[in-house]
């Protein structure tokens, strides 16, 4: 899979490319990244990469001329690629949406800066608006990383083990349940029992009944998009009323 980031800090992606899962996609191949500085298309001896809004207000707006060329020889050089404007205007992702983005074959991210982009640059080449969230941040460098991390652990190969995206929060609907690892006991907490049984289905049936109380919980609006089997409903049965039995 490949991503074109359009950015005038492409040095903040050293620290995305170098380790950690995005380090290994792109060291096994499995993805590549290309970034594109609309400065360096600047013409003026001072790199000029902003300009005043029309109506006047507050803030600048990333230049037009020099923030095109860079789309234009990121399409030229990706023309499989579909491209998405990081904004908080967009489409706020979800796990499904993720899915989605790493079924294509790449992707030109336009990271924004300033008040954002001249809207006639987005109507001409924006396939797909983005955001990570409900609020701000300083420019879309950030969310673009987001955005790449979250793909490419889904691309083969990415992860060590074969089931741990499949296992992930959100994949299923559900958010995750919980972890224990070694030592047995920490500070008289225990490790739950049925964990150290060895009985695959006894397991298998305590995380998916912690992972719907869990998002009972936390988030209760993924259950009413989801909906529940028989089955789920019965294990979130028993996940309240044991929580009742406790109190």
């Amino acid at each position: 899979m490949r991503f074109d980031v359009v950015s005038l800090f492409p040095d903040m992606f050293r620290i995305l490319t170098g380790q950690g899962v995005v380090g290994r996609a792109l060291e096994r191949g499995s993805a590549e990244l290309h970034l594109w500085n609309p400065r360096d298309y600047t013409q003026d001896p001072h790199r000029t990469v902003d300009d005043r809004p029309y109506g006047g207000g507050p803030g600048m707006v990333m230049k037009v001329e020099p923030l095109q060329a860079a789309i234009e020889d990121a399409k030229h050089a990706a023309p499989d690629s579909k491209v998405a404007y990081v904004t908080p205007q967009g489409r706020t992702l979800v796990q499904d949406t993720i899915a989605e983005i790493a079924a294509e074959p790449g992707w030109i991210l336009i990271a924004g800066r300033y008040e954002g982009i001249d809207e006639r640059l987005v109507e001409r080449y924006v396939d797909a608006e983005w955001s990570i969230g409900d609020y701000v941040v300083s420019g879309g460098e950030l969310p673009a990383m987001v955005i790449m991390d979250a793909v490419m652990r889904l691309l083969p190969g990415t992860l060590r083990h074969k089931d741990s995206a499949r296992t992930d929060s959100y994949v299923d609907g559900l958010l995750d349940f919980p972890h224990y690892t070694r030592p047995e006991v920490i500070a008289g907490a225990r490790v739950p029992q049925v964990l150290l049984s060895g009985n695959h289905r006894a397991i298998a049936r305590w995380r998916l009944r912690q992972a719907l109380g869990r998002t009972w919980l936390r988030r209760p609006d993924l259950l009413e998009r989801r909906g529940l089997s028989g089955e789920e409903k019965a294990l979130l049965d028993e996940f309240i009323q044991a929580r009742r039995d406790a109190e």
